[in-house]
């Protein structure tokens, strides 16, 4: 809930500072990867070591498509409700579902990995 949150604040803060990576080609699409895909390997692996069975439908819905969900709904809040500081970017999203799907691609293989033990 902690990196959610953080996701959050992150997203909506109307100022972000300047970085000396700022100049790094798509840094800030890498930046997203990581967040989400970060965040949502965690998820995966809570989910993993604290259930015997696999919902499958569960954990595509609250391990892929909500967190892809979420990331839109920040977007169009960038865009409409900061005040013009932030702005909504397609790409952004793309960077944030690729980092999700990363993250389930991972969750699975664990999962697939605990479950041999």
């Amino acid at each position: 809930m902690f990196c959610i949150t953080l996701i959050w604040i992150l997203s909506l803060i109307p100022f972000f500072p300047e970085t000396p990576l700022d100049d790094v080609e798509f840094v800030d699409k890498w930046v997203h990867i990581l967040m989400y895909g970060g965040t949502f390997t965690v998820v995966w692996m809570e989910y993993t070591f604290k259930h015997l069975r696999a919902d499958y439908e569960k954990m595509f819905f609250w391990g892929w498509l909500a967190p892809i969900l979420m990331s839109g709904v920040l977007e169009l809040l960038q865009e409409y409700c900061t005040g013009g500081h932030r702005g909504g970017d397609w790409l952004d999203l793309a960077a944030n579902a690729t980092g999700v799907t990363l993250a389930a691609v991972l969750g699975m293989l664990i999962w697939w990995l605990h479950s041999k033990r």
